[in-house]
């Protein structure tokens, strides 16, 4: 009877003591594109190639132990065996774009049969380090919600000044203002004009389009925008959300 293989960092520490146990697994759906994992101890003993990196993949949060890769695993196979995984239906992770030793990218995937596969999330390992890669919808929500915050609060702020400017008293208006300085005049009926095309581009500026459907599965993160009551004034523009790109960074992201 064949022994399941050992993970390299299990080896490493020895055969009398007791492997440490895996990973607490996040329910199905979690979004952790705010973490990073990384083990400098394991980095240090094992070179990082197409062969282990599945094994340093394994050690992290990111990983479902319930995948067909780790029945592969606990049958002496290698775990990215497609020979055997399209055998096999469920869920299971697939390397997709290899540049050794700096960078991997590992997609999980829902397969139902031989041809045919569900793409569900990707993980990529950058330079030791595994990162869960954000969601192409959460990228595209969160900039379209920036783009209008910004863009809704210039047409607030113009429409404010604007109509500081359109109270200006009535005998004010009716006198022939003389350019001094050789500075022209101030026409206040177009200043009025351009007030009132300014709000009226204002009131047809609706909210922020919804975002698409997220994949199956698949729990957005909850943003502070969310949050607050309903009962918020309307008028007011929405701070932008979280961008899973400029805000949450590898460099910005906690480490395990």
């Amino acid at each position: 009877m064949a022994t399941p293989p050992v993970p390299p960092s299990q080896a490493a520490a020895g055969g009398n003591f007791e492997a440490p146990p895996p990973p607490a697994m996040q329910p199905p759906g979690t979004d952790m594109t705010g973490i990073c994992f990384r083990d400098q101890l394991w980095l240090n003993t094992y070179p990082l190639d197409r062969n282990l990196i599945f094994d340093y993949f394994a050690l992290s949060p990111f990983y479902d132990w319930t995948c067909n890769n780790e029945q592969l695993r606990m049958r002496s196979i290698h775990p990215l065996d497609i020979s055997q995984l399209s055998k096999m239906t469920g869920i299971e992770y697939m390397l997709s774009e290899v540049m050794e030793p700096h960078l991997f990218i590992i997609r999980k995937q829902k397969r139902d049969s031989a041809e045919k596969v569900t793409p569900m999330l990707a993980n990529y390992i950058l330079d030791g380090s595994i990162y869960q890669a954000p969601q192409l919808c959460n990228v595209f929500a969160a900039r379209f919600g920036r783009a209008l915050y910004h863009i809704s609060k210039a047409f607030t702020t113009a429409a404010s000044k604007l109509e500081k400017i359109g109270y200006v008293d009535t005998e004010n208006e009716s006198e022939t203002l003389e350019p001094k300085g050789g500075k022209e005049a101030i026409d206040f009926k177009e200043v009025k004009r351009v007030d009132h095309i300014l709000a009226s581009l204002q009131r047809k500026l609706g909210p922020a389009p919804p975002p698409p459907p997220f994949p199956d599965g698949f729990v957005p993160p909850t943003t502070e925008a969310e949050k607050e009551p309903e009962n918020q004034q309307a008028a007011e523009p929405q701070p932008p959300a979280v961008d899973p790109i400029i805000d949450q960074g590898p460099a910005k992201r906690m480490k395990f």
